[in-house]
């Protein structure tokens, strides 16, 4: 300020060196080999060939093998390919939670489209807004995703029915369609998810495969072996279901699928003991609730908590009662696919502290800027910017918001 007297104060540099260094750089030295080049689906089809007779997914008293599964999903694929889906194409999926779920997700992904998850259980209007807006010509829907969409809402659509007793598919090819053959890359979208966000305003966030090969391949925020055994819970519309999902098939786990339409923290308790439940994502909310009634945790390896602030006296409850459950608090906007930053709890945790976002995960990039986008200093107010690996496409026909949300980084 002495130097250049007319120097706005905005633009007074605050930080040492030696703190810019760590906040800019050492804090997101993240980079990390993993598998950008393949899709979401491949990963899946590697662990067919390494282990068919696993069990990849579970919904009440029916399962599938690995070898199953995607016999079932490629016959789907090989009937939606025929239908001229294409890469980058949004195929809607209205369906309870179920294994034909699975199928159906699996399928559109091995055909070379994205998935445009709905959920029967939304109102009508927000159904018909996101159909508007997304403008698919293919949904796949079973008797619950028809009677929510309505007759008026599926007039313009193909609509392909996973109930079906006798599918018309039931006889195509059992064989992997061949990416290359329908020109699909990693750097196509997997999914478009519609969030609101803090405007209220639903908008499609267009996701690409590597970004969610990022968080399920090769990651350091949660350990998984083809022994473990994932919770889905959450929505299709959420995307946690996409580390819940494809966390488990990318890497061999089984995945058992919540029974009924709404949470309770009863049958929720009674599932992760009967099924064996390994690792499991709760929302704060959810995770306050369910320690605060006292319900078990027994048996559970890994449990990540969030979506909102994280209660430090909940945390340390559960690990009184079971000390050897690794929770972390894992952050994420949509737009960064799941999660951005991860914090792994440690035993013994005070409770009266709050618990941190963490440090950013692998192949991902965070920054605390200022008004004018500059970093500062420790214990200083600023906005979370995210990035890396993870970061979506941008939002499905709104590229001034687009362009307005998703910007070059400065100190790439």
């Amino acid at each position: 300020m002495k130097a250049d007297p007319r120097q706005p104060v905005g633009q007074i540099e605050l930080l040492s060196s030696a703190e810019r260094a760590y906040l800019l750089a050492e804090l997101n030295r993240t980079a990390s080999a993993y598998p950008s080049d393949v899709c979401i689906h491949e990963l899946f089809e590697a662990q067919v060939r390494r282990a068919p007779d696993a069990v990849a997914v579970v919904h009440e008293k029916e399962r599938l093998s690995y070898r199953e599964l995607n016999a079932r999903a490629n016959r789907l694929a090989h009937h939606l390919i025929a239908l001229a889906v294409r890469p980058d194409q949004p195929v809607a999926i209205c369906v309870a939670r179920s294994v034909a779920m699975v199928v159906g997700l699996l399928a559109i992904l091995k055909a070379g489209a994205a998935y445009l998850p709905l959920d029967p259980a939304y109102p009508p209007a927000r159904l018909r807004q996101v159909l508007d807006d997304a403008a698919p010509r293919l949904l796949l829907a079973d008797a619950a995703g028809r009677s929510a969409l309505g007759d008026d809402a599926r007039r313009d659509l193909t609509v392909v029915d996973l109930a079906a007793t006798l599918p018309e598919w039931a006889n195509l090819p059992a064989s992997d369609p061949d990416p290359r053959a329908l020109g699909l890359t990693s750097r196509h979208l997997a999914y478009v998810i519609y969030t609101s966000g803090s405007t209220g305003t639903p908008k499609g966030v267009m996701v690409e495969h590597r970004g969610v090969v990022r968080l399920v391949a090769e990651n350091d925020f949660v350990e998984i072996s083809p022994q473990d055994v994932f919770l889905n819970a959450s929505s299709p519309t959420f995307d946690a279901t996409t580390f819940e999902v494809w966390g488990a098939l990318a890497n061999g786990a089984s995945v058992v699928l919540y029974p009924e339409r709404y949470l309770s923290t009863a049958t929720l308790a009674r599932i992760i003991q009967e099924q064996g439940i390994t690792i499991a994502w709760m929302t704060a909310r959810l995770f306050d609730v369910y320690v605060g009634e006292g319900r078990s945790t027994s048996g559970l390896q890994q449990l990540l908590v969030g979506g909102e602030e994280v209660s430090a006296s909940s945390i340390r409850a559960c690990q009184k009662r079971h000390p050897t459950l690794r929770i972390s608090n894992g952050y994420g906007p949509t737009e960064n696919t799941t999660f951005s930053l991860c914090y792994p709890v440690p035993a013994g945790f005070d409770g009266q502290q709050r618990v941190p976002l963490g440090r950013p995960i692998r192949n991902s990039v965070v920054y605390l800027l200022d008004g004018h986008g500059a970093p500062v200093p420790f214990g200083a107010v600023g906005e979370l910017y995210v990035g890396g690996a993870g970061v979506a496409r941008g939002y499905l026909n709104r590229p001034e918001l687009t362009a307005e949300r998703f910007i070059a980084s400065p100190f790439a």
